[in-house]
């Protein structure tokens, strides 16, 4: 081996250490720690999901508000009732029909 070889061969280690170094220093980022992309990742989609379940629950409460508002009146709440859990008067019938 000649001089030239010798210092060939030295930048190429020299480069796959650095190589080696960068990708080592990358796993570490990316898996590893409390701070790692990985659980980043995982915490945005937790937190989009509790959006998600936030929003609909704002939803469904102002569906309940507006439901009991209306049941104030006694007309609506005698509607409510026959509509819901299929109440009726004694001297009616009452038929249900169910569509596919």
């Amino acid at each position: 081996m000649n001089k030239e070889d010798i210092k060939r061969h030295l930048r190429e280690f020299v480069g796959k250490k650095y190589v080696i170094t960068l990708l080592v220093a990358a796993v570490i980022f990316l898996v590893v720690g409390q701070q790692s992309v990985l659980r980043d990742l995982h915490r945005w989609r937790q937190i989009k999901a509790v959006k998600q379940e936030l929003e609909q629950t704002r939803s469904d409460i102002e569906y309940s508000r507006r439901t009991l508002e209306s049941l104030q009146n006694t007309d609506s709440l005698e509607r409510y009732a026959r509509e819901h859990y299929y109440m009726h008067a004694d001297n009616e019938d009452v038929f249900v029909i169910e569509e596919d």
